[in-house]
């Protein structure tokens, strides 16, 4: 008898163990079971889920275009003259912006971070030199520079280099990309009619002790314009304009040119040699014409 209540205590021990088992087994199930169907297909659709990857701009048709230069801070930004923009070539696929900046006060650039630039030298932007014209008929040397560019529209880091040796960090952009297309309709559209009138005309450059006649003469045939400059000397024995030169049309007075005008109220640099002094020397000048002024010739 004694045995037998031995035999069923140890039964009931090992039903006991088997239900506590199954209470174990319930409970990891029951984990399982909480995700319910549409907690299992969130997971699923959450672990599916791609990885965000930043969305690269499309690539720009080979051209030229204007485009908006848009820093975080005054230190860095297009020349006044500018309205904010400059130009943004595209060719085989590959943009470059120029942008004429405020003056000469940033000596380089460099694509990427302060911290970076020293040890990349080799990497730096140098800088051009571009002649800016104000609303003022002013002109002014400023430093520009061309910035590759690996997508419009979108942030990326710029670091400059002030003249007195430190970097600095801005985020810069390049937006708003219209075809320069219509900045040349806009010129050819100010191009006066075709017939001869006069203009004034204002010279800045060299020591200022050189003067031209105002107003010139101006002449515009097929849409092309011709300028009549007068010097307050007579010599001066060619002038250069994009490469070309151009000699006096007369042998006696002061030294006279007719030279090419690109466009009205924009400053046109122009080179003239003078034999005033013991050697001839090359004088670097800009001319503007004041579309205000433009005056049929009587």
């Amino acid at each position: 008898m004694k045995q037998n209540r031995v035999i069923s205590g140890a039964v009931a021990a090992l039903v006991l163990a088997a239900l506590l088992a199954g209470c174990g087994s319930t409970a990891t199930g029951a984990s399982s079971a909480d995700s319910t169907p549409a907690a299992t297909e969130a997971a699923g659709s959450e672990a599916a889920a791609p990885t965000a990857e930043p969305q690269t701009e499309a690539a720009l048709p080979d051209g030229v275009y204007t485009a908006e230069f848009e820093t975080d801070s005054s230190m860095v930004h297009a020349n006044e003259a500018c309205d904010g923009k400059g130009t943004l070539t595209v060719a085989d696929g590959k943009m470059t912006f120029h942008v004429s900046l405020a003056s000469k006060k940033i000596v380089n650039l460099y694509l990427g971070t302060a911290e970076d630039a020293p040890s990349h030298e080799s990497d730096w932007l140098q800088p051009t030199t571009d002649t800016v014209t104000y609303s003022d008929g002013t002109s002014d040397e400023v430093y520009g520079y061309d910035i590759p560019l690996d997508a419009v529209d979108t942030d990326f880091q710029l670091a400059i280099l002030g003249t007195k040796g430190t970097w600095y960090d801005h985020t810069v952009s390049v937006r708003n990309a219209k075809p320069k297309t219509e900045d040349a309709a806009a010129e050819t559209a100010a191009v006066p009619a075709d017939g001869s009138y006069t203009c004034a005309v204002t010279l800045e450059g060299g020591s200022g002790r050189a003067t031209v006649e105002s107003p010139a003469a101006l002449t515009v045939a097929d849409g092309t314009m011709t300028a009549v400059i007068v010097w307050s000397s007579p010599n001066y024995d060619y002038m250069l304009i994009d490469g070309v030169k151009y000699l006096p049309t007369n042998t006696e007075g002061n030294s006279t040119f007719e030279i090419p005008v690109a466009a009205l109220d924009t400053a046109l640099a122009v080179t003239a040699d003078t034999v005033a002094m013991s050697t001839p020397h090359e004088i670097d000048y800009t001319l503007t014409f004041d579309s205000a002024t433009l005056t049929p010739a009587e």
